[in-house]
């Protein structure tokens, strides 16, 4: 079955920089668009960024774009959210998911699977 693995999250403060993983089995990888989402404490999840199987077409919400980069490796069955320039509304917690349709339009799509999720705290 589809597992999808976060990691990578922590505690650090305004202006620092992270790199959140998510390691995934059960599926063609490769074959599949790849999004992040996150949901603060009080808040409805929402999408963050997503990439296209191959990698060359990426997808960002306004409010990390230019901060926020998803990448992929598909040797190894992972996608990466490089997040920089991190503020305290970042807080949340992290959530990769799959996709087989287009990256495109992938914010507006409920996944089918999600994992455990990372947090990311991010003090001022």
């Amino acid at each position: 079955q589809v597992q999808l693995v976060e990691s990578g999250g922590g505690l650090v403060q305004a202006g620092d920089s992270l790199r959140l993983s998510c390691a995934a089995s059960g599926f063609t990888f490769s074959s599949y668009a790849m999004g992040w989402f996150r949901q603060a404490p009080g808040k409805e999840r929402e999408f963050v960024a997503a990439i296209n199987w191959s990698g060359v077409t990426t997808y960002a919400d306004s409010s990390v774009k230019g901060r926020f980069t998803i990448s992929r490796d598909n040797a190894k069955n992972t996608v990466y959210l490089h997040l920089n320039s991190l503020k305290p509304e970042d807080t949340a917690v992290y959530y990769c998911a799959e996709d087989p349709r287009t990256a495109q339009g992938m914010g507006a799509r409920k996944p089918d699977y999600w994992g455990q999720g990372t947090q990311v705290t991010v003090s001022s």
